[in-house]
């Protein structure tokens, strides 16, 4: 099995839903661990990039002249819907987490859960408004949002070695995944996502660019892009 890693920065106030809230405090919290830190499901992040998957996809065949090729790598990766155990695609995507050396000190501290959420999250109120300005009734709602410049790392890995196009096609998915969360067409959930070799590479948190100290030869994600586009490209 082939392991790499999947770096994510938010770079809006972001909000991983989980679906429920704390009635009468908060009406849509975020997924947060036992020690307090927020994280986002593996299954929502691989259905997140085969979704960035599927329109790249749809981009590339305007006239139903796809080429086989990026069919397969998709299908390779993701899978195909309904498919059996042994026809599944080779991505198993885990939660994507704070880093791990941050979450071994927040676990080994005499911080609560509560006070690590609180200072990692906010809760912001909002409201639907008439036409005339004024709000309308019952339509206060809380939500709890991460904040900006919160690192995350998921785990990636592949139950058998990727092929050029499916590298390609991956990074160009990755790529693609630019927001996450709910109200993410609303301005929250901007994302910063990479591919790195290792799990200690993270991107910096204030520019959403590698940090100095780190070796950006890890960073597999434009190395793995420049298949796509280059075979894009010739196709066109």
């Amino acid at each position: 099995m082939t392991l790499y890693w999947l770096h994510l920065t938010t770079l809006s106030d972001t909000a991983f839903g989980r679906g429920s809230g704390v009635p009468g405090l908060i009406d849509q919290d975020v997924a947060i661990d036992k020690d307090g830190c927020p994280y986002l499901h593996g299954r929502t992040l691989k259905g997140l990039l085969n979704e960035a998957c599927a329109e790249i996809l749809y981009a590339l065949d305007p006239g139903n002249s796809m080429p086989p090729g990026w069919i397969d790598a998709a299908d390779g990766l993701f899978g195909r819907p309904g498919s059996r155990r042994r026809a599944q695609g080779k991505l198993r995507v885990g939660h994507a987490q704070l880093p791990e050396d941050l979450r071994r000190a927040i676990h080994h501290s005499s911080w609560d859960a509560d006070a690590v959420t609180d200072s990692l999250t906010t809760v912001r109120q909002q409201t639907s408004l008439k036409a005339d300005g004024a709000p309308e009734p019952h339509t206060l709602r809380s939500v709890r949002l991460i904040l900006r410049n919160t690192p995350f790392v998921s785990e990636l890995n592949l139950s058998d070695e990727l092929t050029d196009d499916e590298k390609g096609l991956l990074a160009a998915s990755v790529l693609g995944l630019r927001r996450a969360g709910t109200a993410r067409n609303r301005g929250r959930g901007l994302l910063h996502v990479r591919i790195f070799a290792d799990e200690v590479s993270s991107p910096d948190a204030a520019s959403g660019q590698a940090s100095e100290d780190i070796d950006n030869s890890t960073d597999l994600t434009c190395d793995w892009y420049a298949t796509f586009f280059q075979k894009k490209v010739c196709l066109s």
